[in-house]
């Protein structure tokens, strides 16, 4: 892969402001980061945010409430038990569908789908989530397809950390055709 593949892109990681899954945050970010992507963080807080491992501790770069959606190419809400949070979370809602009305990639790995499903972005659209959270999913509109990582054009969905690095991959191939 090309160092600067996504050389000029921009992703916003949306994490829990506690308990968000360690390598759904670091295996994509990483990739992303090694193909040239800017990553920024948003979280519900600007304080720092421990992830349910204990491996990783981020203090976010700017507020939920305040993210300027129009400046990322991508936005990608990461897992977690923590986040639950942004399921019935307006800004959280405001920012997936904003992103999504405007033709940029939208992701989501572990129980963050029922984010973009709430949000009403996964409506009809192929998806895929945490194995607790499937009813859930298909409550909520979503196309449920048991995938690992499942890619309905720019929506990319992704199960669980132990699919985090294909995830964080699929995110970057979707980003240099974009």
């Amino acid at each position: 892969m090309p160092d600067r593949l996504l050389q000029d892109k921009s992703v916003l990681m949306v994490i829990a402001s506690d308990n968000f899954r360690d390598e759904e945050y670091m295996q994509p970010r990483s990739i992303l980061e090694e193909a040239g992507a800017e990553v920024t963080v948003a979280s519900s807080s600007l304080r720092q945010s421990t992830g349910m491992l204990g491996k990783v501790s981020v203090t976010p770069d700017v507020v939920l409430d305040e993210v300027d959606s129009h400046r990322y190419d991508a936005v990608v809400f990461v897992g977690g038990s923590g986040a639950d949070e942004y399921w019935n979370n307006g800004s959280a809602h405001l920012v997936a569908s904003t992103a999504y009305d405007e033709g940029r990639i939208v992701g989501a790995i572990c129980i963050a789908p029922i984010t973009l499903a709430r949000a009403g972005v996964l409506d009809g659209r192929r998806a895929t989530v945490f194995s607790s959270e499937v009813e859930n999913l298909k409550k909520s509109g979503a196309v449920y397809t048991g995938a690992a990582v499942e890619r309905d054009g720019k929506l990319i969905t992704a199960d669980g950390p132990q699919s985090a690095e294909e995830f964080g991959r699929v995110l970057m191939e979707a980003l240099a055709e974009d």
